[in-house]
């Protein structure tokens, strides 16, 4: 048994169960739509050419954030924010760091073969695991943010869809800048990393209590 708060706050269960249903559905739809193909449409079509190959001081920056949810940059990430929930006592939201990362990444990893869909005609491509990754950590981290500073729903509800969304927005700009991803793909990615949290949060308090 684990003392010390829930990887779960009470005030911010509701919010972010409707936020993981929601990228359920995102996740499962743009599989669906997008699964078998290796061609620019739609929502692609009017983001890539906006955003796609980057040069310059932009590229070194796509190049730095893409770097967080490379193998070396995802371990000293998890390290850090590992710490810093070690550092406020909050046990359980360090093992829901590292086991939720671990979740989506391998979750990402499976699922891409599963879709099938190709970037370049060779390099499968859906869900974005860069994206799932960052979104995950920075999900983990509003969740400890609003435990440690005592945040209303309102005020808790307002700072996880802030980091969620400034992460997702971040590494997916990152991922389309260096012609890694589609967009959508990076769509996919933060819909299954908001899936995984509040479930593997929900085990990691419902294991660690017995």
């Amino acid at each position: 048994m684990i003392t010390g708060p829930p990887a779960l706050p009470p005030r911010a269960r509701i919010p972010l169960w409707t936020l993981g249903v929601l990228g359920f559905v995102v996740a499962l739809a743009l599989g669906l739509r997008y699964a078998g193909t290796s061609h620019t449409a739609g929502l692609d079509a009017l983001v890539l050419p906006v955003v796609d190959r980057v040069e310059g001081p932009l590229w070194y920056l796509a190049a730095a954030i893409d770097f967080t949810g490379e193998p070396v940059g995802a371990v000293m990430v998890i390290a850090l924010f590992g710490w810093l929930c070690l550092r406020h006592r909050r046990p359980r939201t360090a093992i829901l760091l590292v086991a939720a990362s671990g979740v989506t990444v391998a979750l990402t990893t499976g699922l891409k073969p599963l879709t099938g869909r190709l970037i370049h005609g060779e390099f499968l491509s859906y869900p974005s695991g860069h994206t799932a990754f960052a979104v995950t950590v920075a999900t983990v981290v509003g969740l400890l943010v609003i435990d440690v500073r005592g945040l209303g729903p309102l005020g808790g509800a307002s700072v996880l869809a802030g980091l969620v969304a400034f992460a997702g927005l971040a590494m997916g700009w990152a991922e389309v800048a260096l012609g890694a991803h589609y967009p959508t793909d990076t769509f996919g990615g933060f819909g299954v990393a908001v899936a995984v949290v509040p479930v593997v949060g929900w085990a990691v308090d419902r294991l660690t209590s017995r």
